[in-house]
Parts: C-alpha cells; structure tokens; sequence
C-alpha cells in the first residue's frame, strides 16, 4: 500500500513533469517571439479493430441488490402490426453501465457530460493475479505506480480501467460473491488510487469489470463520493478489457444523453 508519504512524493513527481513540460513550451514561444503558449496539436486515432467492451444485457443480469432491474415488454409485433417493438422498464444503473457525477453529487448528470469527456486515451491496470487469489482485492497507488514504471506517464485527458478479470464469472453466483451475511465480495478502487489520480492529470473516467467502483464489501462508498463528487464520472460492469494492451487503446463511451439521468446503460468500444 502506498502511504500518504508516498503520494506526496508522486505528486511531486508529476508537478515537476508538468512544470518542465509546461517550461519548455514557454522557452519556444520565447524563441520564436510568440507571446502566448503553443496551441495543443490536434490528435490523430487510428486502429486496426473494435473490442466490445460492453456486456449483452438480459432481466437476468446480475445487480448490486440482487433484484431485477431489468424488463422488455413487446408491445407491438412484424407480423401483428408491421413492426417489431419494444417497451423497457429499467434501472439506470443495470449491465454495463455509466455512473454520472449527479449520481453521488450535485454535479453533471449524464446529458451534461461533454462529449470531449467520453473519448479518451485508456490506461488498463491489470490486478488479475491479486484479485483471483483475493476477491476483496483493491486497486491501490502501488498499482498505478507500478503501470507508470513499466509504461511511462498516465496520458493526458485518459481513463483508467482495473482490469481484474471479473467479467469471466458475469453469468455465475461468483459475480457478486455474497457472503452468508449478504455482504458482496469483488474488488475496485482504493481510494488513495482515485485520490492519486484526481491529483496527478486531467483524468477523465475511471472504469471497473465489477458491479462497483469501490469494492463489494464497502458500506460507505469512498470512490464513488470522491470521484463522482470532483465531476468526474465512472463506468462500471465492463466486459473484455484482459483483450486490450495496457495502453495504446482509445476508449469510446456512449454514454446515455437523457435529462438528469444519473446514468444508463452504455455501449463501450476501444479502438486498437
């Protein structure tokens, strides 16, 4: 675990980094008599294929609670009336979903998220190993320091997934891993790691393969309250990140665009 000494010192760390970057572009726009700093060069995407990062949803779909949270009414058919519909009944949190800042906040709900906030960089942090031999596993800023050493700096403007694998027991009890007491057991985010990451960049989302942020036996919800509550969002019961590189990937999140939803169901794609 990193202690509060530790994140100090990244956070040192990545002031100075910023600064120098921040430096030299001063130092061209001297040179060239230009008063102002550079303009932000636009960025180019390219790939050679799309992974799904989004889980098929059913009324079987596991919930936080246990309960049903989803149903699809038919409510006219191609051979009654000319055309196949359907109405649903729906929680906004079920399946792949988004976590809006209005879900733990006064802030953005998801019609208000700017669309430049949905499209981003995508760091995966893979703590597969420790969650299988410890289902309460977290990922902590020893995680995010570790993936920093082997890849270099955290992107600007990226989203950060924890890869831990649990997207393999979707369709099994292990999902949400309720013990005799109720109390649900699979891992998330410590919130020294969403400390660090609120601190460290322009961090746009932070992503799990889990039914929650934080991790299932949390009473008091610390990421959600932390993250949601800077504005930022979260998406959780994302499927398929283990097929992605730990960077290099853009991340596409189409997120719901209703009035004062607090979140939806979302369709996530990564371009590799």
């Amino acid at each position: 675990m990193c202690l509060p000494l530790c994140l100090n010192a990244m956070a040192r760390r990545v002031a100075r980094r910023d600064f120098l970057a921040t430096s030299s572009l001063g130092v061209v726009a001297a040179a060239s008599g230009v008063a102002t700093a550079l303009p932000t060069p636009p960025q180019t995407i390219r790939y050679t294929h799309v992974v799904d990062l989004t889980h098929a949803l059913d009324p079987s779909f596991p919930t936080f609670g246990g309960q049903v949270q989803f149903q699809m009414e038919t409510t006219t058919t191609l051979d009654a009336e000319g055309w196949n519909t359907h109405r649903w009944h729906i929680d906004e949190h079920t399946g792949t979903h988004l976590d809006a800042p209005f879900h733990k906040s006064d802030h953005d709900s998801a019609d208000r998220i700017p669309a430049a906030k949905l499209v981003g960089p995508l760091v995966v942090v893979d703590v597969r190993a420790k969650a299988a031999a410890n289902p309460d596993a977290e990922l902590t800023p020893d995680d995010l320091e570790s993936w920093i050493k082997k890849h270099g700096p955290i992107p600007p403007g990226a989203i950060v997934a924890m890869c831990s694998g649990w997207d393999a027991h979707v369709r099994t009890p292990r999902f949400r891993n309720s013990d005799s007491s109720s109390t649900l057991h699979f891992p998330g985010f410590h919130p020294e790691a969403a400390e660090l990451l609120l601190a460290q960049r322009d961090i746009k989302g932070i992503i799990v393969d889990t039914l929650s942020l934080d991790p299932g036996s949390s009473t008091d919800f610390p990421v959600h309250v932390r993250w949601l509550g800077a504005n930022r969002w979260g998406l959780e019961c994302a499927a398929n990140l283990a097929d992605l590189p730990p960077t290099g990937a853009t991340i596409v999140v189409g997120a719901p665009r209703v009035t004062g939803a607090t979140g939806g169901p979302t369709r996530v794609l990564a371009l590799v």
